[in-house]
């Protein structure tokens, strides 16, 4: 058995990670292009874009775990890599998954012990080999391993028992176990894609804080901004720029946002400038064709010869024009798709969806009596397990509840985005929103003259729509579940972490069209930066066992819009004094609101 472990040892201060020149196509079309980046101990980069630019594919390449088409990486030290998702086929538990991510320190350990006992039987050689030994031991932290990612399951709200087999586990607890593990580690370099997807706030806050205290480089993709801006110093910007290059801004988050605030303004500029040019030159080669077809006419009387020979300078400056034309083109891309909320309908003075002391045994244990009508906003909060899925899905339909009972306001259309999406079949996306519209017509949820169009929304190109699920990103299907979720025109639109997989530029999109819908809204979300977005929503914070509500002040008038209806949310504690009546806010509508007052 060999004396020094077989895995590589971290590096330390001599760890480096650099991509040059690197280009990468994948069908036909171009992923990735000219990419630049050196990562560093304790350097932070954070890798943006919008949804399908490569992101995911980066890490792979930074990995090793994929080669590129031209480019070069240079790699010293070890990586670790986390996905943004994780599946289980056997029978592996959470144990066996902590063994393959400590390998290195188990085999130091089990390096060391025989170095032991070579050194006491007094073999040749034996202290040099301790002396290897013990340095891998001390370099990967290994009598610590254990104790470092039995703090990060804790801490992350992952699973802690190392016997559970991982297919037992959710998308979301898998993920927490995987991160907790890499976070127990000694890696150079921590690449994490997309990690705050599963994570609740106090594992949030925990993550935050392991990224900036760590001695490691971290790539982290991500659409996070809130964790972006807290950790990122450094930031890669994959989507489309005036010279199709990929863009480096220093200065963190807030460098990267000013920065491409100021590249997109002159980027608007050299585009009008171009179309101004190209408009003129457009017509200066309009005017001088004209006059070459007028120097050929034949004239009568005098001035035919003169007409002859100015005929030859006519087709030079017809030509030079064309040129200058040809030289002059707009180069300039069509700017990014912008997301487009259809119009949502209200019912004023209805109570749209209503629950009375629901609750559902082992998920949702105190009972929560709510009311929403057109406008009602409330945001629903609490760690992992509180049961902010399963009161969405109660509300929605999906699931009965045990105790208590929801209530539809007839023909008012609710509809749910759930956290996840299904799993990605080979039917092409626009075909996938097809059938989905047709059920909906169908069955007479909706007229075929009022469904919004997949084009319409603006979520997905003409590209994406056509290619077959299996083959969209994480974030692309996302998108996709969005379109669907719109496409009945909901009167009720409940939202589960309507953020996870999606960009940057289509949170903030889709956060002002929430912020203006005439619909009722429901969000559960863990997305810090959404959370402060939403401030004056009304507030739900569940805990396990238990529920509170908390209410936020009224939203300000938008838009021409009149403020929104409050949403009305009880959560009876025997344990906790009621507050006064003047402090519930009511919303069932306006007969309701005029009483109150």
């Amino acid at each position: 058995m060999p004396l020094t472990p077989t895995c590589p040892l971290p590096a330390g201060e001599r760890a480096q990670l650099t991509a040059t020149g690197i280009h990468i196509d994948r069908g036909g079309r171009t992923v990735l292009s000219g990419v630049d980046m050196t990562v560093t101990p304790l350097s932070r980069w954070g890798v943006v874009g919008e949804n399908g630019r490569g992101k995911s594919t980066l890490l792979h390449i930074l990995a090793g775990v994929l080669e590129p088409d031209a480019g070069t990486m240079h790699r010293i030290g070890t990586v670790g890599v986390a996905e943004q998702e994780m599946r289980a086929t056997d029978g592996r538990t959470v144990a066996d998954l902590i063994d393959v991510e400590l390998s290195d320190a188990r085999a130091a350990l089990s390096a060391l012990d025989l170095g032991t006992q070579r050194l006491a039987d007094g073999r040749p050689g034996a202290a040099e080999e301790y002396a290897a030994a013990l340095t891998a031991a001390e370099v990967t932290g290994a009598w610590d391993a254990d104790r470092r990612v039995d703090l990060a399951l804790e801490n992350l709200g992952a699973i802690t028992d190392r016997s559970r087999l991982l297919l037992e586990l959710s998308v979301g607890q898998r993920y927490r176990v995987r991160l907790a593990c890499l976070l127990g580690t000694t890696h150079d370099f921590l690449l994490l894609d997309e990690p705050t997807n599963h994570l609740d706030a106090a594992g949030l806050d925990f993550l935050t804080a392991e990224l900036r205290s760590a001695q490691n480089g971290v790539v982290l993709v991500s659409h996070d901004r809130a964790l972006l801006s807290d950790v990122a110093t450094t930031m890669l910007d994959l989507d489309p720029s005036r010279d199709g290059m990929p863009r480096v801004y220093g200065g963190g988050f807030a460098g990267y946002q000013e920065g491409r605030r100021a590249e997109r303004e002159r980027w608007a500029a050299e585009h009008e400038q171009q179309q101004a040019e190209h408009a003129r030159l457009t017509q200066d080669l309009s005017e001088a064709q004209n006059r070459l077809v007028a120097g050929w006419r034949p004239g009568k009387g005098t001035g035919k010869h003169q007409r002859a020979t100015r005929a030859p300078a006519l087709v030079r400056s017809v030509h030079r024009r064309r040129d200058d034309l040809e030289d002059h083109a707009v180069t300039m891309p069509p700017p990014p798709q912008r997301f487009r909320m259809p119009e949502l309908p209200s019912r004023p003075g209805a109570t749209l969806l209503g629950a009375e002391e629901v609750t559902v045994a082992g998920r949702l244990d105190r009972p929560v009596t709510a009311a929403l009508v057109s406008g009602s906003r409330l945001v629903v909060t609490g760690v992992n397990g509180a049961g902010k899925s399963t009161l969405l899905a109660v509300l929605a339909g999906r699931i009965e509840s045990t105790t208590g009972r929801v209530r539809t306001a007839r023909t008012a259309r609710v509809q749910l985005l759930t956290q996840e999406s299904p799993r990605a079949g080979s039917r092409r996306a626009r075909d996938v929103f097809a059938a989905h519209l047709g059920r909906l017509v169908s069955t007479g949820v909706l007229a075929e003259n009022d469904a919004a169009s997949l084009g319409s929304l603006g979520l997905l190109s003409s590209a994406d729509a056509g290619k077959p699920l299996c083959e969209l990103s994480m974030g692309q299907q996302r998108r996709l579940d969005l379109a669907m979720t719109l496409a009945s025109r909901p009167h009720v639109l409940l939202l589960d972490e309507p953020t996870n997989h999606l960009s940057i530029a289509l949170v903030d999109e889709l956060t002002e069209a929430l912020q203006a819908t005439d619909a009722a809204v429901v969000l559960a979300t863990h997305d810090r930066q959404l959370q402060r977005d939403v401030g004056s929503w009304d507030r739900l914070a569940l805990k396990p066992g238990a529920a509170a509500a908390q209410f936020g002040r009224p939203a300000a008038h938008r838009g021409g819009r009149p403020a929104r209806r409050r949403a009305q949310v009880r959560e009876p504690d025997p344990g906790v004094a009621r507050e006064r009546p003047d402090q519930l806010p009511v919303a069932l509508g306006d007969q309701a609101a005029s009483s109150r007052r």
